[in-house]
């Protein structure tokens, strides 16, 4: 967590008084994402390892509602082109919602995460502000200033621009335009600018008629907030991008300080080597994220890495993996400070615990195995080493068991998936095959009320020899008579959690 602690103890050292003031900002243009989340994110635990260390902090998300719609993503109706153009927020919203817009449709999925995992996030919408008049000072600020900002862009951007170049934009018939700046009335709060006949027009900027250009709205927002932190992608990091000019902007033209850069490196999919990205699609929703990994998983994954680290995400191996290390950490008694950090920034906005300290493969197959019956799940898991942990953690592993339920029905590849066979054929074994059932059966039969999963792992390796089968073709043959498949769980544990009376009855083809 070294990365989270140079932050904060700079910042606390940058700001010895008052409040911090760590920012985050998103396009409402399509769906809030896993990428997305990563910004979200980062600036809330910043926020959040402040205030543990005794400091207030404020995390403000910026919705940039008041942007143009420049492409319609592809979970839209393309019909959604007529408003190409216009402010995110005067768009109507997909789902037909009268007094819903564009921007209001896609920020619920935001909101529902906020709440589902207890964030402090204070949600400022930037068309809210700007038809507030609250932009009225940087506007006239930006146009006062704006050879001095032409020159930043110039020289720092590359960026050639033209002597009509201005820093605003204009509302003009309902979509925002570039237009040739004449004149600014501050007395009345106006501008006038070129229309697209050539003729004069008047508009006003204490109501949201006039905005600021990206590259200019950027470090004013910063100045207005008086932002400290903030997140940002890896590709407004590059030399001569954004967050450069916008420094010497907020510092040469609003007399303010620039907040503290913490870059951020894009997540993929798993075997993908393009963004998430919510024009093409490609993306794992927040709204879907929540309903295959609990809080603590998300944070988990988000945390151990350093943001300008690229991360890959998929729904299979890669999901498995972030559940056993993270009960892996949990278990580990001998954590380090780091890892102690890490642990509790997981779990402080958690009510209620999903991760258990049983491994989460291990709570997959005994599901399965179970029929995917959540009692007898945690019966047969209290048979086993993790008999403690059931004692302790059932409530957890419940709702854990929830979380696999989803995974299973909606996400998890078909490897991973499996069930026992209704009913089998005879014929499709061969007498091999059939031999080593029966000679299993004797030994299950006889087994010991509390034979475990190595008990039943030496009764089947110890017939190899017998029959003359590689370990291979009888774990195979074992698969195909319980669940179909060629391949599945261990055997020897597979076996120890079955119930015993259908297990010798299915074994003996006589269920």
């Amino acid at each position: 967590m070294q990365w989270l602690n140079t932050i904060v103890e700079t910042l606390i050292q940058r700001h010895p008084d008052g409040d911090i003031i760590v920012s985050s900002g998103v396009s409402p243009s399509g769906t809030y994402h896993l990428g997305t989340l990563r910004e979200v994110l980062t600036a809330e635990i910043i926020a959040a390892e402040v205030r543990r260390r005794g400091r207030t902090a404020r995390h403000l998300h910026i919705v940039d509602d008041l942007d143009v719609f420049r492409k319609v993503p592809v979970n839209i109706d393309s019909a959604w082109e007529q408003y190409l153009g216009m402010p995110l927020c005067d768009i109507p919203s997909p789902d037909g919602i009268e007094n819903k817009t564009y921007a209001d449709y896609f920020l619920q999925d935001l909101l529902d995460a906020i709440k589902a995992m207890n964030l402090d996030i204070e949600i400022v919408r930037s068309h809210e502000r700007y038809r507030a008049g609250a932009y009225v000072d940087v506007i006239e600020t930006a146009l006062e200033k704006v050879e001095t900002i032409k020159k930043v862009l110039k020289e720092i951007s590359g960026r050639e621009l033209d002597e009509q170049w201005t820093p605003i934009q204009v509302l003009e018939e309902g979509r925002i335009k570039n237009r040739l700046y004449r004149s600014i009335d501050v007395a009345n709060k106006t501008v006038t600018y070129v229309g697209s006949d050539g003729a004069d027009l008047v508009a006003s900027y204490a109501d949201g008629h006039v905005k600021l250009s990206w590259r200019v709205d950027w470090p004013a927002r910063w100045a207005m907030l008086g932002v400290h932190a903030e997140p940002f992608g890896r590709d407004h990091a590059t030399k001569g991008g954004s967050y450069e000019t916008g420094k010497e902007i907020v510092e040469k033209v609003y007399g303010a300080e620039a907040p503290y850069p913490v870059p951020y490196h894009f997540i993929n999919r798993v075997g993908e080597t393009k963004k998430m990205s919510k024009s093409a699609g490609n993306v794992i929703t927040a709204k879907e994220l929540l309903t295959i990994l609990p809080p603590e998983i998300v944070w988990f994954f988000l945390l151990r890495s350093s943001p300008d680290k690229q991360l890959f995400f998929g729904e299979g191996e890669t999901l498995l993996r972030l559940f056993d290390d993270f009960a892996a950490l949990q278990a580990k008694t001998d954590r380090n400070a780091s890892e102690q950090q890490l642990v509790e920034l997981c779990l402080l906005h958690v009510d209620a615990p999903v991760v258990s300290n049983v491994p989460f493969s291990h709570l997959v197959n005994t599901y399965q195995a179970s029929l995917r019956d959540v009692e007898q799940t945690l019966r047969t898991i209290a048979r086993s080493e993790y008999a403690t942990v059931v004692a302790e953690q059932s409530d957890t592993i419940r709702r854990e068991l929830a979380f696999i339920d989803t995974w299973l029905d909606r996400w998890a590849p078909d490897e991973m998936k499996f069930a026992l066979a209704d009913s089998i054929d005879a014929t499709a074994f061969s007498d091999t095959e059939k031999q080593l059932f029966m000679l299993l059966a004797e030994k299950i039969a006889a087994a010991p009320d509390n034979a475990d999963g190595e008990y039943f792992h030496l009764a089947l390796y110890s017939l190899k020899d017998e029959l003359e089968m590689q370990p291979k073709e009888m774990f195979s043959a074992l698969y195909r008579l319980l669940i179909a498949k060629q391949s599945g769980p261990r055997a020897g544990w597979f076996l120890s959690i079955l119930p015993r009376d259908w297990l010798v009855d299915r074994l003996r083809f006589e269920k």
